[in-house]
């Protein structure tokens, strides 16, 4: 009963901020969430073939549903939509399958995207506040920081790219950043041994493969590593640079001031300026509002602007609403770019 009157309160303050209500099909073709999840993702979904052999599976997301049917439908203009349901998934450890009921809300095709960016917050805020929680704090992060960041270090360019790949695995991307400090990964007998082979290989047939992949490839490969090498004189230093900014915790109001002195500090040419983040002081006492650099990391799915809000129920802070914007999602699924940006509620809370 309890879940019941907050999910119509929450449908009550989406609607008043001008959303429009859909309605997803339960079903979708399995290569989209394949082609943004990859193949390991396969074996959590509930799929199926069609008559003409093509594989469907339960959708385990709603925002992929919504982004889809925006594709398909041709949409070009913005549009502002909510909507709720079942997402689907195998869970292996407690029980066959979880139901997670979902409300989320979008706007697509966005034009402006710190009006937009805003709007979606505010829209999670006066669910917040029309939600009975007490005490809550809304924890704003943003990806591209990150990914500046990257690309301004010392780091050779496959480097970077792994980072900014596996930001959201959070041990692999624990194990990447050990080999970048210590050069632990290189055994200086393999890279003799490779280089012999290096010197081999370029005296064959360049069409000739190994391991699926063409001797050409294995070169140019090689090339990289030798025209852009990692250097074990700044792997320390550049690990311990990202190490600290994943740290980086304050109040949304003292953020700039706090991000450029670091990046001043480490001697890294970003400045931030004070409209980066669409939200300023809040004036609810109940909700603390903070920047945190490494928000959201558990989530594959955003680009820049990224937040979350957690309510406190028995003492304990549990996610109420997570969103951001998500403008690589559709290019990930293999259709053309659209900007957008949304949000989910939490609506397992009392489970």
């Amino acid at each position: 009963m309890k879940s019941k009157k907050l999910s119509e309160k929450i449908l009550r303050s989406i609607k008043s901020k001008g959303f429009s209500n859909i309605t997803l099909d339960p079903v979708l073709e399995t290569k989209f969430i394949l082609q943004r999840s990859g193949e390991n993702f396969k074996r959590y979904l509930f799929s199926f073939y069609d008559l003409n052999g093509k594989e469907l599976c339960l959708r385990p997301d709603l925002t992929i549903s919504s982004v889809i049917r925006f594709i398909q439908n041709k949409k070009n203009n913005k549009e502002k939509v909510y909507y709720s349901g079942e997402a689907f998934r195998k869970n292996y450890q407690k029980r066959d399958s979880i139901i997670k009921n979902q409300i989320g809300y979008e706007i697509l095709g966005s034009n402006n995207k710190q009006k937009d960016d805003k709007e979606i917050i505010d829209t999670s805020l006066k669910i917040l506040k029309n939600s009975g929680f007490k005490k809550s704090v809304l924890k704003i992060g943003n990806i591209e920081l990150f990914n500046l960041l990257i690309d301004k270090l010392d780091i050779p360019r496959r480097w970077k790219n792994r980072l900014k790949r596996y930001y959201w695995n959070e041990n692999y991307f624990n194990e990447l950043l050990k080999r970048l400090e210590t050069n632990s990964d290189i055994d200086p007998v393999f890279v003799e041994t490779d280089r012999s082979r290096y010197q081999k290989m370029r005296k064959e047939n360049k069409n000739k493969t190994i391991a699926a992949r063409t001797y050409k490839e294995i070169l140019d490969r090689f090339n990289m590593k030798i025209e852009d090498p990692r250097k074990s004189s700044t792997g320390k230093k550049n690990t311990n640079i990202i190490k600290n900014f994943l740290k980086i915790k304050c109040p949304l109001e003292k953020t700039p001031k706090v991000l450029n002195t670091f990046f001043k500090k480490n001697k890294i040419n970003i400045i931030v300026g004070k409209g980066f983040f669409p939200l300023g002081r809040s004036k609810n006492r109940n909700l603390k509002i903070e920047f945190s650099a490494a928000n959201g990391r558990e989530v594959e799915l955003y680009s820049s602007m990224i937040f979350s809000i957690e309510v406190k129920i028995k003492s304990k802070l549990k996610n109420f609403i997570s969103g951001g914007r998500y403008d690589q999602l559709t290019t990930n699924l293999g259709f053309r770019k659209v900007s957008a940006v949304g949000a989910a509620v939490n609506m397992n809370l009392y489970d």
